[in-house]
């Protein structure tokens, strides 16, 4: 489990493809403290485990379902990628619970100054969009972000000049793919609510105004 809250940007410095699967070498600092085999970690907002462990960069291992769900397979030497240790229960969580679980990738469709903000719209499919609401939370390759605005196909956040330039963010531009993981509540919440036949099986929107008229919030 993570909190979306990025430690540092690392870099690739080999991507090892086979049939098996793929080994990604990693070059880091911050992470690398206490950083064991066995260990998780977040890659773009994806949950690997550390196989192997040097002085400065470690090793993952990821599978080929992991390669056709995320955007890990377009990785290539010298690509930085975002990187979080899994938390720990006795600290603060500064961002929201993060699985590590990739649902879908998006793609930026806009990139906007607005005053000190970097202003993001992502296309994202009806299996993210159903899960989000205005000023609730999404990772998004691994940064917790809060969502600004909702569209038909779409959504928007605001990057601040901090995380701008501690992610990947800050270097993403029109037509990249990212990596989106929705808030992990959400999920329980219309599960839960479907078995007790309060939702239909189907697609329902959760937003604000159906819990209300529920009276869950």
């Amino acid at each position: 489990m993570f909190t979306g809250i990025v430690e540092e940007m690392g870099a690739v410095t080999s991507m090892e493809k086979t049939l098996a699967g793929t080994r990604m070498r990693i070059l880091a600092s911050t992470v690398m403290s206490d950083l064991k085999v066995g260990d998780s970690v977040s890659v773009n907002g994806t949950c690997l485990t550390v196989v192997t462990k040097g002085e400065r960069d470690f090793v993952v291992e990821i599978s080929p379902e992991t390669l056709s769900v995320t955007t890990l397979g377009h990785l290539e030497a010298g690509a930085p990628v975002n990187l979080e240790r899994a938390m720990k229960l006795n600290e603060r969580i500064g961002g929201h619970l993060v699985a590590g679980h990739v649902d879908a990738v998006g793609t930026i469709r806009s990139r906007r100054q607005e005053g000190n903000a970097i202003v993001i719209t992502i296309e994202a499919p009806a299996n993210i969009l159903r899960y989000c609401v205005s000023k609730g939370s999404i990772t998004v390759d691994g940064i917790s972000l809060t969502i600004n605005e909702i569209a038909d196909h779409a959504f928007s956040v605001a990057i601040i000049p901090h995380t701008a330039k501690v992610t990947t963010l800050g270097l993403k531009q029109v037509n990249d793919t990212v990596n989106l993981e929705s808030d992990l509540i959400g999920k329980y919440v219309e599960r839960l609510l479907q078995e007790r036949s309060q939702l239909p099986k189907t697609t329902p929107v959760i937003d604000k105004d159906y819990l209300k008229k529920r009276g869950l919030i």
